[in-house]
């Protein structure tokens, strides 16, 4: 009875989100070049690569976003509460020294990446990004589960987490 509810949930937690959502990343969103903390280049597909098998929650953010700093503490009491799941930082600061200083001052556990053009650049348009913060969250089979999530989206993020771990 329990794993029906679940699915039932999930179900229509996919079917409530108002915002179109994909199944897979496009070839220009797994491409995209990120910067790591060490200032090398990575990219999306190596990124998912490295936290295969496991259910990733993808925040992008920046540290000049009041609604990102505002949800600080639902972002972190989900990583309390689902602590198998990988939490990953796509920063869309403008300077290298914001967004470090953000990941510093927010105390943000997980990996962290800069999107080195911002937020209306080539990754955030291959992400169909138009608004911070934004969770994208991924299956342990690699699939996308909910690939547009708002800050207001915590209660179907926390729900859907829950029924994938």
């Amino acid at each position: 009875m329990k794993k029906i509810l679940s699915l039932l949930s999930v179900i229509l937690l996919n079917i409530s989100c108002s915002n179109a959502q994909k199944a897979e990343f496009s070839p220009e969103a797994l491409s995209n070049k990120l910067t790591t903390l060490d200032g090398k280049e990575t990219n999306l597909s190596d990124i998912l690569k490295k936290h295969s098998e496991k259910t990733i929650v993808i925040e992008v953010w920046a540290s000049w976003c009041s609604d990102c700093v505002k949800n600080m503490p639902n972002i972190k009491k989900l990583q309390a509460t689902h602590t198998n799941t990988d939490f990953v930082f796509l920063s869309c600061d403008k300077t290298t020294e914001a967004w470090v200083k953000g990941i510093e001052k927010h105390e943000l556990q997980g990996d962290h990446y800069l999107i080195p053009d911002g937020m209306k650049g080539a990754f955030g348009k291959s992400v169909d990004l138009n608004w911070i913060p934004r969770y994208i969250i991924i299956e342990k089979t690699g699939k996308i589960a909910l690939y547009n999530a708002i800050e207001t989206d915590y209660e179907k993020v926390n729900t859907l987490l829950k029924s994938l771990n």
